[in-house]
């Protein structure tokens, strides 16, 4: 569908369907990229049959990461349940631009259009200035039209010095050199002894297909911290939608799994997204344990960057990551307030703390039951 700009409302448009293996070629170059036309643009929303040509564009743009590509449509609609509203640009030339968008409702987070819930950046990846415009543009008129309270960009770059724009997060991040895998001396000398107290206890690491392990230690380590675990099916479908590019990292003690990571791979970056251990894991140094792992394997499998995922500055997890010389790098969740209010992301604010405080004494069987039906609105 098209959106027509200033008119809130949608007409029909021809699709071109793409080579369904088009997310898997290697980008085009540079040049052919840069040099897209970039006059007579429209803003259309994503089809089924546009998913290869989306994806194609993801895969070469610049800007884009892996929370631009097609598949969060059907996640997001298909496991939560929000309507979503990928907005593409297009002309002659093909598609100039992308911009995913889901809009929510929950009582911390309101009424809102997001790019993109449940990923830690996402926001317009455009070719070109007046692409970036037009689907800029787009967002804001159909905001208005859904009558949200917010419209939110999660992205790397500040684009609007008149929003409201929480910088409290940071992205940590890692070059990787196949001449580091699996080598003491390319990590902090305080994370190799933890490494070397792991392997004494006999940690071992396995790649795994199913998610049920990952899913124990995961779940317990979010009721630790305060937090409701997603539905099963959730991980389930992230393996399914993108294959070998969503990896389950798992670490045992005897059989037992006590630490776990679930990773996204997109061009050469591997980034952990959800990850956590047991009890166990904290005894054993299991946790440095897994990341030892996740790093030498992205580092012998020729990846060039370790991404470690969001952390918010001054966070436990933000300690642990700079431990291992993680470099941070900037996140703005830029905010077009319409009706007077943004989510509430602190932490700190006593609304948080109290349901932290309670969901951290559940026993692990009732956490796990009531979480699923929770976590929908965290976001």
């Amino acid at each position: 569908m098209t959106f027509i700009l200033g008119t809130g409302h949608y007409t029909s448009i021809a699709k071109t369907p793409f080579d369904s293996q088009a997310e898997n070629s290697a980008p085009p170059p540079a040049t052919s990229f840069a040099a897209r036309n970039r006059v007579d643009l429209r803003v259309a929303t994503l089809g089924d049959a546009d998913f290869s040509r989306w994806n194609e564009f993801v895969f070469a743009c610049p800007d884009a990461s892996f929370f631009h590509r097609a598949e969060w449509r059907s996640i997001i609609e298909n496991i939560f349940g929000w309507r979503t509203h990928f907005l593409y640009a297009e002309n002659a030339g093909g598609l100039q631009g992308v911009l995913p968008l889901a809009e929510v409702k929950g009582r911390l987070i309101g009424h809102a259009l997001i790019s993109l819930p449940y990923c830690v950046q996402a926001g317009i990846a455009a070719a070109n200035q007046p692409a970036r415009d037009a689907l800029d543009a787009a967002a804001q008129n159909l905001a208005l039209a859904l009558d949200v309270d917010y419209l939110e960009y999660r992205t790397p770059c500040r684009a609007h010095a008149d929003w409201a724009c929480d910088e409290s997060y940071v992205l940590f991040k890692a070059e990787l050199s196949a001449a580091a895998a699996y080598n003491f001396s390319a990590i902090p000398g305080k994370r190799r002894a933890m490494v070397r107290k792991a392997q004494r206890a006999g940690l071992r690491c396995a790649i795994e297909d199913d998610v049920e392990h990952f899913l124990r230690a995961y779940a317990e380590a979010m009721r630790k911290l305060g937090s409701p675990v997603y539905p099963r099916r959730y991980f389930t479908e992230l393996r399914t939608a993108f294959g070998s590019d969503c990896e389950v990292m798992t670490i045992t003690q005897d059989g037992r799994t006590i630490a776990a990571a679930m990773s996204f791979l997109f061009r050469g970056e591997t980034m952990p997204y959800y990850a956590g251990g047991t009890e166990q894991a904290r005894a054993v140094a299991g946790n440095d344990f897994l990341y030892w792992e996740l790093l030498g394997r992205a580092a012998q499998r020729g990846l060039h960057t370790f991404n470690a995922g969001r952390s918010r500055l001054g966070g436990g997890s933000s300690g642990f990551k700079k431990l291992w010389g993680f470099k941070p790098e900037p996140l703005h969740y830029e905010y077009r307030v319409l009706r007077g209010r943004t989510p509430i992301n602190d932490p700190d604010d006593p609304r948080y703390r109290l349901f932290t405080a309670l969901w951290r004494r559940l026993p692990l069987a009732l956490a796990n039951k009531l979480g699923p039906s929770l976590s929908r609105n965290i976001c």
